[in-house]
């Protein structure tokens, strides 16, 4: 094992044994119950499903079968479950929570909550939104291979235009050491789409990864027949999933079909990765021009693509 490998093992087990510590999972006694982690997330799991499999159930919890077993005894002497054999499988048996193993689940069930409640509640709201976009994002990568999460498109939501003019300042700021003044044209950009926009010619979306936003797009009217692509931004954390390449697909299908003929945008020359997006969608640089603007010197860059509109 390398240096760097080592210290990233590191830093997980020391993620690891942070949550379980502040879930308390390493509690003979979860959530002051008489049930340790295990028989706990097995109660919850009979509860959620109903009548349970005991062979799938295992299987999901990734359980040993005798500790499994130890398990299922347990909470059948203490008159929390009942099994059967299944009606399709005779070989198969199902287990089911007991009157009594209802009421334990509502115990279970509330503290749970409850300790969740107090937790979230020690934060504001944008650190708790924080906490659980990032939450979204280790189980969106630990739950299949590398990162491939699906990415969907949406309408921006209430308060979500506040978060495209934020993360543009944010990461300009982190990547490229722009000023507030970037920060400032954005915020402009996003008024006057709100202000005075045309449903039918423009449009904007953001790019979903996990359950939490990962990127935006505009596109709004430059005149009759040209149309100017806005404010591409695609959260570090979820570059290589394709959300920039997703979103630009999707300005361009909108543009066509909105009826113009061509579609601008304008960019630096430092923006490399959104470049590759843009020349691989088929867009051509027009121009080019060195200006210092946001703290830095730059050179801007004008692209277009010509679209070729659907018959009417």
């Amino acid at each position: 094992m390398d240096a760097g490998t080592a210290e990233r093992v590191a830093r997980v087990r020391s993620f690891n044994r942070f949550y379980t510590r502040v879930i308390g999972i390493l509690n003979d006694a979860y959530l002051h119950t008489r049930w340790n982690v295990s028989e706990a997330r097995v109660i919850f799991e009979i509860a959620t499903r109903g009548d349970a499999d005991t062979a799938a159930l295992r299987h999901d919890l990734g359980l040993d079968s005798g500790y499994f077993s130890r398990i299922l005894a347990r909470l059948e002497a203490q008159g929390l479950i009942s099994r059967r054999r299944s009606d399709e499988d005779g070989r198969r048996q199902v287990i089911s929570l007991t009157k009594n193993g209802g009421k334990e689940f509502a115990t279970l069930n509330r503290r749970s909550a409850k300790d969740i409640q107090n937790l979230l509640g020690r934060h504001a709201e944008p650190v708790q939104r924080r906490l659980l976009s990032a939450m979204d994002v280790i189980k969106g990568i630990l739950a299949s291979d590398g990162m491939a999460s699906e990415v969907t498109l949406r309408s921006p939501l209430a308060g979500e235009y506040g978060w495209v003019v934020e993360r543009h300042g944010a990461i300009y700021s982190s990547e490229y050491g722009w000023d507030h003044t970037f920060e400032a044209l954005v915020a402009r950009i996003v008024v006057d789409y709100l202000e005075d926009h045309d449903p039918a010619r423009e449009a904007a979306w953001i790019a979903e990864v996990a359950g939490a936003p990962a990127g935006c797009v505009f596109c709004v009217r430059r005149d009759d027949e040209t149309a100017q692509l806005r404010l591409l931004l695609a959260e570090p954390h979820t570059r290589g999933l394709g959300v920039g390449s997703t979103l630009v697909n999707q300005c361009i299908e909108f543009a066509r079909d909105a009826g113009y003929r061509s579609l601008v945008l304008w960019t630096n020359d430092v923006l490399v990765d959104a470049r590759r997006i843009y020349e691989r969608a088929g867009f051509r640089l027009v121009e080019e021009e060195a200006h210092h603007s946001f703290g830095a010197d730059l050179v801007g860059q004008h692209w277009a693509l010509e679209l070729t509109v659907p018959a009417q």
